[in-house]
């Protein structure tokens, strides 16, 4: 059974940065693209980021490019989040998620493994 542990999230202001980090267990690790997805408040659950099973190909929403990089280890069997110049809008629950489809997809529903997600709150 496969589980997703992320931490990292916080409280942090405007231009500020934060790393998130997610642990997989029950399974091998390098099988699954890895993605973070975030939702906000009243919003739908939407893309951020993804990367794929070598962590050679990676995947970023237009909101994040140049912001944010995702990255992966597979010898610790975690992917990590760095998120720089954040901002307000930045604001939402964050999840990690595991694929077993060969590329990144940016759907949620192609994503069978989710963390319990950690908040990150950007103040201005």
């Amino acid at each position: 059974q496969v589980q997703l542990v992320e931490s990292g999230g916080g409280l942090v202001q405007a231009g500020g940065s934060l790393r998130l980090s997610c642990v997989f267990s029950g399974r091998t690790f390098s099988s699954y693209v890895m993605g973070w997805f975030r939702q906000a408040p009243g919003k739908e659950r939407e893309f951020v980021a993804g990367i794929t099973r070598s962590g050679v190909g990676t995947s970023y929403a237009d909101s994040v490019k140049g912001r944010f990089t995702i990255s992966r280890d597979n010898a610790k069997n975690t992917v990590y989040l760095q998120m720089n110049s954040l901002k307000p809008v930045d604001t939402a629950v964050y999840y990690c998620a595991a694929s077993s489809r060969v590329a990144v997809y940016t759907s949620p529903y192609e994503y069978a493994y989710w963390g319990q997600g950690t908040q990150v709150t950007v103040s201005s």
